[in-house]
């Protein structure tokens, strides 16, 4: 079994690079999806919102699903191995189709077509992305290499999520630009080959990550006996599972950490464009700042876990993020910043932006070892090794309340009076403070209730060893 405790460096480099995948997709949703339909095809706004909306219900619904199949699945190759290669070409293929639609449809047959895809993608990739995540209990069972190993996969997460989108928009964008179309980000030509690039790399990413931890399958928990339950025995037995006093923690603290997720992203823009009068340029080169920042938070996880614990660890963390976040912002409405245009703006947006990103990547590393520490604690109440079900609850909770942060940027923006529709050079300086004035205790009310959650969290490294001490001499 140590070999399965101590994963080689081989074995991390593979189990991170898998995370790329769902980066990419996940990059390519976010920033280009809206903007493509919308915007180049020509679809009305209204519906593609619409279709993204029910896609990301109908994903949310099925991964508590898939979560407890790859837990409860028989087969030479383990429980999950056969998830992850049953998911790559599927997923590939589909995120290809996403980005080349059929020429002249109809309104309403391209909304039908965009939720279809757009459902398929996102279901296919929890596909591999539960189970792959699910391994990670497995391939690291210590307290201290559980962190460094879901640091090492947040880092790639991050960091080739913003490879790619960077990408599109320093070199694929301007490729397309054409004397009708001066922005080939407004060129179809442009997502079609995104589509085929984007597609293959997923692929590459799942496959990578497969055979890379595919000798490990021999070292891994065997599934349980096989059993007859009905869909009412099945939910039962997820939620007794999940009725854990730490599980509820960190599910309150998913809860206000996508609530501020999705403030902090969709004012982003209005930030970077409006408050601070940055050119396209600066936000590329801010963007960019995210590999560092990966570089950062993945490093910093571990060396928090050995010193301070990881529930004390995210909490002190979570606190100097949630602290740094707005601190330009308070500078500006405080007149302790120069005019916009001074170069001393930027960098200070710059590297506040870079250590805090940094440090929120850390925290959720912290948290994703919180999670898997869980596994063992559930499985000596039930017997059942549910990694699958805990992650798949996780990802059910950021996708079931993400909306809830962009209903909640809109209201700053309602508070603040925020014109519609208008160019940064049509903002009052009055509009851009009370802006700043709004976003700051809002998401700082929400951030702090997110710590407050996860200081509830009380499972320690005691715990966990003795967890580990307990099954050892069970089995």
């Amino acid at each position: 079994m140590a070999d399965a405790e101590r994963p080689s460096l081989g074995t991390r480099l593979a189990y991170g690079l898998g995370a790329g995948a769902y980066g990419i997709k996940d990059g390519g949703f976010s920033y280009f999806l809206l903007l493509f339909y919308s915007q180049v095809i020509g679809v009305d706004a209204r519906l593609v919102g619409l279709a993204i909306t029910f896609a990301l219900i109908m994903d949310a619904v099925v991964d508590p699903v898939i979560g407890y199949w790859s837990d409860n699945l028989r087969s030479r190759w383990g429980r999950r191995h056969p998830f992850l290669y049953a998911s790559a070409i599927p997923t590939a293929a589909i995120y290809f189709l996403v980005w080349d639609p059929p020429a002249d449809w109809s309104q309403t047959a391209l909304f039908w077509y965009l939720l279809v895809l757009a459902s398929l993608t996102r279901i296919s990739i929890s596909f591999y992305e539960i189970p792959s995540t699910a391994l990670g209990p497995e391939l690291a069972r210590s307290y201290d290499d559980r962190s460094a190993l879901f640091g090492w996969r947040l880092f790639f997460a991050w960091a080739i999520g913003t490879v790619m989108t960077v990408a599109n928009f320093t070199l694929l964008f301007p490729a397309f630009a054409t004397a009708e179309i001066p922005n080939g980000q407004f060129n179809r030509d442009a997502y079609e080959v995104y589509g085929m690039i984007a597609s293959v790399l997923i692929l590459a990413a799942i496959l990578i990550s497969a055979l890379g931890t595919h000798g490990h399958v021999r070292h891994l928990r065997a599934p349980p006996k096989r059993r007859s339950l009905g869909v009412k025995a099945i939910f039962a037995e997820i939620f007794a599972t999940l009725a854990n006093r730490d599980f509820a923690a960190l599910f309150a603290a998913a809860i206000f950490g996508a609530i501020a997720t999705g403030i902090s992203a969709s004012l982003s823009f209005y930030f970077s464009a409006y408050f601070w009068g940055f050119s396209s340029k600066q936000i590329g080169l801010i963007t960019m700042s995210v590999f560092a920042s990966a570089a950062l938070g993945g490093g910093l996880s571990p060396w928090v876990t050995r010193r301070l614990g990881k529930q004390r660890g995210a909490v002190v963390i979570g606190l100097l993020a949630g602290l740094a976040l707005p601190l330009p912002i308070l500078a500006r409405l405080f007149d302790l910043l120069p005019a916009n245009g001074d170069p001393v703006v930027f960098w200070v947006v710059f590297f506040v932006t870079l250590i805090d990103v940094g440090l929120v990547i850390c925290f959720q590393a912290l948290t994703a070892s919180m999670l898997a520490d869980l596994v063992e604690q559930a499985e000596l109440k039930t017997g059942q090794r549910s990694e699958g079900v805990f992650f798949a609850a996780n990802t059910f909770i950021r996708k079931a309340v993400q909306g809830l942060g962009v209903m909640a940027a809109s209201v700053v923006l309602t508070l603040a009076e925020f014109p519609k529709g208008a160019r940064p050079d049509q903002v009052s300086a009055d509009s851009l403070w009370q802006l700043g004035a709004t976003y700051v205790p809002a998401i700082w009310l929400v951030w702090a209730l997110m710590i407050l959650a996860v200081s509830r969290y009380r499972l320690s490294r005691a715990d966990h060893e003795a967890n580990l001490a307990a099954l050892a001499a069970r089995d």
